[in-house]
């Protein structure tokens, strides 16, 4: 009895031995130092942590009731996965200049067999061999310098039909659902650019791309949230969500390979130049490229493409618009700056648009008020400090766009829409990345440039063509977030009235032609 009794303390010893061994060498060796304390942390709920803050709606207003509260940097977690929010220019500035490579991943694809953010896309793959690979066909191919001027004329033929649809409206006197006019803008443009001469209106591929985006959207939140998840909850969320995702990641993969199989087809043919199709079929087919891609990394590509690059640019036009309309003096002023610098006769094309300073700096200023996607996400590889805090290793980074754009530290009125802002040769305040409507560092937006000419020809267009009327005593600036985009919960509904009797016309040598 007294010998089991010995053993018994023995192993209790020995256990609380073992545990206070562990617990000093964590501490240590693995704890940090109190000079790299964790960000401050909100009151949490047990076991599922801030989980119920990333479900609230909006969630960027959220985040910044709780920066306004507790600092700009801030420890979350979902589950045991931590998750480290930003919203400060200072401190998103000390991040992106000094630990960039650092954060250039976006955690690990969830979806591992869609074509939208799986093992294949472009958009959540690792700063590795096949983003550096992609990354530069897309740049040398659609969204370069030397690319966006080879492919003006496609761009003006649809700012052409976007401008003559619109003066249709007028002459029947129709409302026009502004967000649904810029829509078609970009999403024909986009497939355009794309798919080229393989993406006939006849076919109805633009219209059945158009719908596919709009359900992806949606999908867009889920996508991410399931990012942020501990791997048993994933394949939870992602088993509600199976289905759908198959079934859109299907229609795709349908619509794209049908495209594909046109291309092959018409390869050797003579053609006006190469789509970006073309380059990735020559690439696929290339042993000798820089790295070997396959017929699902072209599809997830084009997926990643027509997502971004339809939605991005669309959603601010409305915005802006509504902006615009509120603001009088903004509308004159802008008014008379195209009829000085363009004219009253022809239509403003991209080329205008060096020489329309207040038309970019009205452009900038809406996107400062509503980036597209006000919030985005990094992975931390590696621990680091910042801001006087450490973030962990393996740690999703969360920076709130939305509110380092109206941090008043860096902004003067900074909920105010003033265009003016950005023509004034202000002092640039130090340590301060201030602007990013589109994201920043390397894995910032690559279509900033081309979403800059959609917005600005498009609101030019409707500008220096149109008056406006609404049957509201004012514009509801109401948000609201769809999947990830800020969107206007209720949609800008508006009557154009021409400005001139006869349509504007083309100026051919502003097209390049």
């Amino acid at each position: 009895m007294m010998t089991t009794i010995i053993l018994d303390f023995q192993k209790y010893f020995i256990f609380i031995f073992l545990c206070f061994f562990s617990l000093l060498c964590y501490t240590l060796f693995f704890r940090k130092p109190k000079d790299f304390p964790l960000p401050p942390s909100p009151p949490s709920l047990p076991i599922i942590g801030h989980l119920h803050i990333f479900l609230s709606v909006p969630i960027h207003r959220s985040f910044h009731k709780l920066s306004s509260k507790y600092g700009s940097v801030l420890y979350l977690r979902i589950f045991n996965c931590p998750i480290v929010l930003v919203s400060s220019a200072s401190v998103a500035y000390e991040i992106f200049r000094a630990h960039d490579v650092n954060i250039s991943s976006r955690g690990f694809p969830p979806t591992e067999a869609s074509l939208f953010a799986g093992s294949f896309s472009f958009i959540s793959a690792p700063n590795g061999d096949y983003w550096k690979f992609m990354k530069k066909v897309i740049v040398t191919n659609l969204l370069g310098p030397q690319a966006l001027k080879r492919s003006q004329s496609v761009r003006a033929d649809e700012l052409d039909r976007f401008y003559n649809n619109l003066f249709e409206k007028a002459v029947k006197k129709e409302t026009v659902e502004i967000f649904e006019e810029a829509m078609k803008l970009t999403n024909d443009s986009i497939c355009k650019l794309i798919m080229g001469r393989c993406c006939p209106e006849e076919k109805g591929v633009v219209e059945r791309v158009k719908g596919l985006v709009t359900e992806l959207d949606v999908l867009s939140k889920t996508v991410l949230l399931e990012n942020l998840l501990p791997s048993w909850v994933q394949k939870l969320v992602l088993s509600l969500f199976k289905k759908k995702m198959e079934v859109l990641s299907n229609s795709f993969n349908e619509l794209l390979e049908k495209t594909l199989v046109e291309h092959e087809r018409k390869q050797g043919k003579h053609h006006h130049g190469k789509d970006l199709m073309d380059v990735l079929l020559a690439a696929c087919g290339d042993e000798n490229a820089a790295y070997k891609i396959t017929r699902n990394h072209i599809k997830s590509f084009c997926v990643d493409l027509l997502f971004a690059g339809t939605t991005t640019p669309a959603i601010p036009i409305e915005w802006i618009l509504a902006e615009i309309i509120k603001s009088p003096k903004t509308l004159e002023r802008l008014r008379g700056e195209l009829d000085s610098v363009v004219g009253t006769k022809r239509l403003i094309q991209e080329t205008d648009l060096p020489n329309l300073p207040y038309l970019q700096a009205v452009v900038k200023e809406g996107l400062r008020l509503h980036p597209p996607e006000p919030i985005f996400e990094r992975f931390s590889q590696e621990g680091f400090k910042v801001g006087g805090f450490y973030v962990p290793e393996k740690t999703s980074l969360m920076v709130n766009a939305y509110a380092v754009m109206r941090d008043p530290n860096y902004w003067v009125d900074p909920d105010e829409f003033k265009p003016e802002r950005f023509l004034e040769e202000e002092e640039r305040k130090e340590q301060a990345l201030k602007y990013i409507a589109f994201g920043s560092g390397r894995r910032g937006c690559p279509g900033e440039n081309l979403s800059h000419i959609f917005i600005g020809t498009a609101i030019g267009v409707m500008v220096q063509g149109f008056e406006w009327r609404f049957k509201e005593e004012k514009v509801n600036m109401e948000e609201t977030i769809v999947g990830l985009s800020l969107t206007m919960a209720h949609p800008l509904k508006l009557t154009p009235i021409a400005r001139t009797p006869n349509p504007l016309i083309l100026n051919l040598k502003s097209r390049g032609l």
